[in-house]
């Protein structure tokens, strides 16, 4: 005769361990704390695909400089242009590049760079390793002797991890360049003076800050791209859902780490 535990058990097999909210939570935690676990086992394990780590920071770096150079400039110009007039109130006009040099050093570039990246470089990643997932090439790979990790994942997650810092610093000297060109189109101020106050005002913990925080930001928007698109399912609908998540859990975790890294650098700062 079964018990009514036996019966219970039976009846439902699919009872969640706290909810079934929390527990889908908990191993998608688990899946991404196994994915990432891996790059790190085989990005330092030899064969190394050179030649597709080359080709990811063509296509993440030099494609993406037309868009980063526009934003960047244009982002100076605004952030130039808001400024002015709480200077002028107070007047202290005079100051403005120091401003616009310590918001853009140390806080616009690598910010405007990533969130940049994670729309145009996650969204491409999740979606094209998605596609792949869903037509079962990363299976033909596996079949013909191709690890399709390594060669997919670890060089995408390396070439980002690598470009986002690279890009972030020809952000800043763009969008310098931008506020330079307001500054003196209002205040006549010559180069020499703007960049004079410019570098007398950031540090070199400002520019390594910014440096750290973007190796980790392309580091987080490579992870989230690989991950979303090489566990995609669901035929077309997964491949959408992938670029779609890949940059929403991108710009979420990007402004996560942003405040963290804030209050770390800070405590240096004021140690």
């Amino acid at each position: 005769m079964k018990t009514t535990s036996e019966t219970t058990g039976r009846d439902r097999p699919d009872k969640p361990v706290l909810t079934k909210r929390l527990d889908r939570m908990f191993t998608s935690l688990s899946d991404v704390y196994r994915f990432t676990a891996r790059f790190f086992r085989e990005v330092f394990v030899p064969p190394y695909e050179w030649r597709e780590i080359i080709n990811q920071c063509y296509e993440i770096g030099f494609r993406s400089l037309p868009l980063i150079t526009l934003t960047g400039f244009i982002i100076g110009i605004v952030f130039t242009n808001q400024s002015r007039p709480s200077l002028s109130d107070l007047g202290a006009t005079a100051l403005l590049p120091s401003l616009v040099a310590v918001a853009i050093v140390r806080a616009l570039a690598p910010l405007v760079t990533a969130l940049i990246a994670a729309g145009r470089v996650g969204s491409s990643i999740g979606a094209e390793l998605g596609s792949m997932k869903v037509t079962e090439q990363i299976d033909a790979m596996e079949v013909s002797a191709v690890n399709p990790f390594k060669f997919l994942v670890v060089s995408r997650i390396v070439a980002c991890t690598l470009m986002i810092p690279t890009l972030m610093m020809y952000t800043m000297l763009v969008a310098l360049l931008g506020g330079y060109v307001n500054v003196h189109q209002n205040e006549l101020t010559s180069s020499q003076s703007f960049f004079d106050q410019v570098f007398e005002t950031i540090s070199f913990l400002d520019v390594f800050s910014s440096v750290i925080k973007s190796f980790l930001f392309g580091f987080t928007i490579g992870v989230v791209g690989c991950y979303q698109g090489y566990n995609a399912a669901k035929g077309t609908e997964g491949v959408g859902k992938a670029a779609n998540a890949s940059v929403v859990a991108s710009m979420f975790l990007i402004f996560i780490e942003e405040l963290v890294a804030l209050q770390v650098i800070n405590a240096f700062r004021f140690a």
